[in-house]
């Protein structure tokens, strides 16, 4: 899960949002079951799903159903390393359709604040309330180096759009909806960037433009991340939005170098390279490191959940969460399934 920090420079920004005017709505929608079960004070499980290279249902339900029981939401993420795959609506729309409790993904890059804002309004209409916006990945990291970015908006301002749609009942350009969406709004975080200010700064800024959860990269270092967690508890942001924390299992010594060099903002130490490289089974060794990570960081007041991002490696999302105790029978009624 990549952020990119600024606006492009050729961008239009439609403004920093009015924080009067998003502190109460003109309407109070009934909650979606995520947001429900965040409120709940249940220790929610979030995982991402690859969307397939392929127009046939059944791809998509065939990858999600590894994942029945044991997690409380879906991501469909928009075209993750500026690859090519299904639509993130599209695959929202067929876990919808089975009962699953969905976050579409919108990244900045590809299209413009029009498109995005009919995307959030059609999205709405099919049922789908989760959006996490991202800016997302340079199309420089993907398989069509060649396509045009568009960045019209960024994470920030596409927050603010969603915000305007659903509780100032208007698009960006003013003209008024004659019925709003019901969204539950998200945005990406990274506890471990080198400036714990700026990623506080960042963090206060989305919960202004309107953001109610929040989702990190990848946390292989747990020190700074209990670093971030004290001073966000200091502030009490974490009583104005939900932190699930991104944890992952490495498959090997050498994907998590891999990642560690190519997906911006992921620091691996030195010592985890090692003791995976050092594994007998490098690859259990991982989902054991794994489990000890999310079994710390259930412990850090403040945090909310994880979201489990385990590319290539879902099937074992199951054992992990169960060696975590993240089983179904250890949780609230609510929660512990995708399903409603």
């Amino acid at each position: 899960m990549n952020e990119q920090i600024s606006l492009p420079a050729n961008s239009q920004s439609p403004g920093p949002p009015d924080a009067s005017s998003l502190a109460t709505p003109l309407s109070a929608p009934e909650m979606g079951r995520l947001e429900r079960t965040l409120r709940s004070g249940t220790f929610v499980v979030t995982t991402e799903l690859a969307p397939p290279d392929s127009a046939d249902p059944a791809d998509v339900f065939e990858r999600t159903s590894v994942f029945d029981g044991y997690v409380d939401a879906i991501n469909a993420t928009d075209g993750s390393g500026a690859n090519c795959h299904m639509s993130s609506v599209a695959v929202c729309a067929l876990l919808k359709s089975r009962g699953y409790t969905p976050v579409m993904q919108i990244s900045c890059r590809d299209r413009n604040r029009i498109a995005m804002q009919g995307d959030a309004l059609g999205a709405a209409a099919l049922g789908i309330e989760n959006i996490l916006c991202i800016t997302g990945d340079g199309v420089q990291t993907g398989d069509h180096p060649g396509a045009k970015s568009v960045f019209d908006l960024d994470s920030v301002t596409l927050l603010h759009a969603l915000c305007g749609m659903r509780d100032r009942h208007q698009y960006l350009s003013g003209r008024a909806l004659t019925a709003p969406p019901r969204l539950f709004l998200g945005a990406a975080a990274n506890p471990l960037i080198p400036s714990r200010e700026l990623c506080i700064q960042r963090l206060k800024t989305k919960l202004e433009a309107g953001a109610q959860f929040f989702q990190t990269q990848y946390c292989f270092d747990l020190a700074p991340l209990r670093a971030f967690m004290a001073e966000v508890r200091d502030l009490g942001l974490e009583k104005r939005a939900n932190i699930l924390v991104g944890v992952g299992p490495l498959a090997s010594a050498k994907s998590a170098r891999w990642i560690r060099a190519h997906v911006p903002g992921v620091h691996i130490p030195d010592e985890i390279v090692m003791r995976i490289d050092q594994a007998a089974k490098p690859a259990q060794e991982g989902r054991r490191l794994c489990v000890e990570i999310i079994q710390q960081i259930r412990e850090i007041p403040g945090v909310a959940g994880i979201h489990i991002m385990a590319a290539r490696q879902e099937r074992y999302v199951r054992e992990i969460l169960h060696d975590s105790g993240l089983d179904p029978d250890s949780r609230l009624p609510d929660a512990g399934c995708a399903r409603r």
